[in-house]
């Protein structure tokens, strides 16, 4: 998929891009597998604001994309490559022999009219979801299970592959996006091939309008606050935050704070993390 640019007829026009979709082969989805989706902006259960920047936004429906690829054995056939509002790649529309349809993520290089197949006995192919021990050493994956059964949870965005490094034991090693090696059981399934529409983090979205179409509202630095309003708040001009680091508006420590467990119950699995340090057995 290409990206697109447009005449400077504006002061945002000027930079802005998007993507030309021309991988997109079918503009409306499919009716019976679609689902209103409702819109909390932020909110909880109790009206609380519990993820900040968020509201309003363009109305969309939520597209029900099957992750388990549960159905083995019986082949079924691309029909059609759709844009989803939900995610940042793109999906495939897919019918079985036996007449039902669904949606899956569409890989790097699947076309409409090739055939795909879910099952220890498909062949390793893009777009085919087999079980981690089926799939041979050096293939790229995405959509992989972390729990058997529970449906593909890592490597789902757009671009992003997984490398399957070894298999040892009842456990298969996998190099993630992020550069963590990680250990995932071998009866989990993944599917071939690198998530598609890998120019999607070339796109610039040019003007505050755009992002206010996707639902994100304006986020302010705490240094323009008032002290009240902001720890990094006051002071004449443009001054330092005045504390050892930055921090959120109710004073708890932020960016780059690890915040992940120590005696985490999956740390057993991490071989290697993203910042290159390996784990303690």
């Amino acid at each position: 998929m290409g990206i697109k640019t447009y005449n400077p007829y504006t002061p945002s026009r000027r930079h802005m891009t998007g993507s030309d979709f021309s991988e997109i082969t079918k503009t409306t989805p499919e009716k019976s597998l679609v689902v209103s989706l409702k819109k909390n902006a932020g909110r909880n259960n109790q009206g609380k604001i519990t993820v900040r920047h968020r509201g309003g936004g363009s109305r969309r429906k939520y597209r029900l994309v099957d992750f388990k690829r549960k159905k083995d054995g019986i082949p079924a056939t691309v029909t059609a490559i759709e844009y989803d509002p939900n995610r940042t790649a793109n999906i495939a529309l897919i019918c079985y022999a036996d007449g039902e349809k669904s949606y899956i993520l569409a890989p790097e290089g699947l076309a409409i009219g090739a055939k795909v197949m879910n099952g220890e006995t498909a062949e390793v192919r893009v777009g085919n979801c087999l079980p981690l021990a089926s799939i041979p050493v050096g293939t790229m994956l995405h959509n992989i299970e972390l729990y058997p059964g529970k449906g593909g949870q890592l490597v789902r965005s757009a671009g992003n592959g997984a490398q399957l490094m070894a298999k040892e034991g009842k456990y298969a090693t996998l190099r993630l996006p992020s550069g963590e090696m990680r250990m995932v059981p071998l009866n989990c399934r993944a599917t071939i091939g690198v998530v598609g529409n890998g120019e999607h983090n070339l796109i610039n979205i040019g003007k505050a309008g755009r992002k206010r179409h996707m639902g994100i509202r304006p986020t302010v630095r705490g240094s323009a606050m008032n002290p009240n309003d902001h720890p990094h708040g006051g002071g004449e001009g443009k001054v330092g935050i005045g504390r050892p680091g930055p921090c959120t508006p109710w004073g708890k420590p932020a960016l780059g704070l690890k915040t992940r467990k120590k005696n985490k119950q999956s740390n057993k699995l991490i071989v290697r993390r993203r910042d290159g340090k390996a784990l303690a057995k």
